[in-house]
């Protein structure tokens, strides 16, 4: 019972999440530089629920796999916690491709969520001798960090839904170690193929064409522009 509430109230975060940005999307934009006034401040509601939206798809995503199905049984609390106890060693048991490959796609998008809530950062692109676009990026990688963290290890995450751990052997710090420092890697990565490879051959010019490149290239990028409901190829800056 407490894991069909926990599943609902995602359910519900991901169409508030919709809802909201909906209508976002049909407020006219303000001056052009207002984003970035000192004034303005995070965009707590609007990270919290991209978080969520996304925290909706990866469950859907892990219900289709019969290790997660045969876990939904049995008394939540004890089996939670038991789940948590599990965590031990570096290898959880999954392929190389998830551990090195799909969990810093993760913690990319989770820090792309951070980076176009902020204010401060939503407007800076790849400029490594500027204090403020480090700062930035550092505060992207903290949103990771958390997100990663309850993803695995929090009620309504792994552990929580499905239960993750339960299986000695199913939970270890990899995730929680690769997730935010190789998506932090991979924002910067990103950050620089858009800045120094796919501005310079768009040529000021938003073609079919362009928006392809940007999103094959940004992948991240392309997934958290899609969290907040805009264009996969979407871009703050131009």
């Amino acid at each position: 019972m407490v894991r069909l509430f926990l599943c609902a109230v995602c359910w519900l975060c991901a169409v508030s999440t919709s809802a909201a940005q909906t209508a976002t999307a049909s407020v006219p934009a303000g001056p052009p530089g207002a984003a970035t006034s000192p004034a303005a401040h995070f965009n707590w509601a609007g990270a919290l629920k991209q978080s969520g939206f996304l925290l909706v798809v990866q469950h859907s995503l892990r219900m289709a796999q019969q290790k997660t199905r045969i876990h939904l049984d049995g008394p939540f609390w004890s089996d939670y916690v038991y789940s948590v106890e599990g965590l031990s060693g570096w290898n959880d048991g999954n392929p190389v491709i998830t551990n090195y490959g799909g969990h810093p796609l993760m913690g990319a998008i989770t820090g792309y969520i951070q980076i176009q809530n902020d204010p401060r950062g939503i407007a800076l692109t790849w400029d490594p001798d500027n204090p403020a676009y480090w700062k930035s990026r550092l505060k992207g990688l903290g949103w990771a960090a958390a997100y990663s963290t309850t993803y695995e290890l929090a009620p309504w995450g792994e552990a929580g839904i499905g239960n993750v751990g339960y299986d000695r052997g199913t939970m270890g710090y990899v995730d929680l170690v690769i997730t935010p420092l190789a998506g932090f890697g991979l924002v910067l990565l990103e950050d620089y193929l858009d800045a120094k490879l796919i501005a310079r051959l768009e040529g000021g010019k938003v073609t079919t064409r362009v928006r392809i490149l940007r999103v094959i290239l940004n992948p991240s990028r392309s997934v958290a522009n899609l969290l907040r409901l805009k264009r996969p190829s979407h871009r703050d800056t131009r």
